[in-house]
């Protein structure tokens, strides 16, 4: 598992290691049952404080992606993959509201943000 910081990005470290491992997770990078390096490994990798990497394992833990055993390590957890979709589904969600909040602010119209979208999914009609 690749985990890269960035200290210049503006965005917390933790919220970095916390969205990289869960996109490691999703793409299958990382799968059922995999270990996860321990905390001081990780934090000693990245030259960041200890409580950074804890946050971040906690948060994944919170959110069911890893399971924390005491004396062992933390592992992906077995979390389903129509769980992951949700996930990942509200955080489409999100970004497409952006997206059309931007739009309008422009004043794209609805048809016009529609042929976008069916220009990136590579599905257009010829005319």
């Amino acid at each position: 598992m690749h985990i890269s910081i960035s200290l210049t990005s503006g965005e917390p470290i933790y919220l970095q290691i916390r969205e990289q491992v869960k996109n490691h997770i999703l793409s299958g990078q990382l799968q059922e049952g995999a270990s996860l390096p321990s905390i001081r490994s990780l934090a000693q990798h990245l030259k960041i404080s200890v409580i950074t990497t804890k946050r971040a394992y906690e948060e994944l833990e919170q959110e069911g992606f890893v399971i924390s055993v005491a004396g062992k390590g933390t592992y992906v957890s077995g979390t389903s993959k129509e769980k992951l979709r949700e996930w990942k589904y509200r955080e489409i969600e999100g970004e497409l509201k952006q997206c059309v909040e931007k739009g309008k602010a422009i004043g794209l119209s609805r048809q016009e943000l529609e042929q976008l979208v069916v220009i990136f999914y590579g599905e257009e009609k010829e005319i």
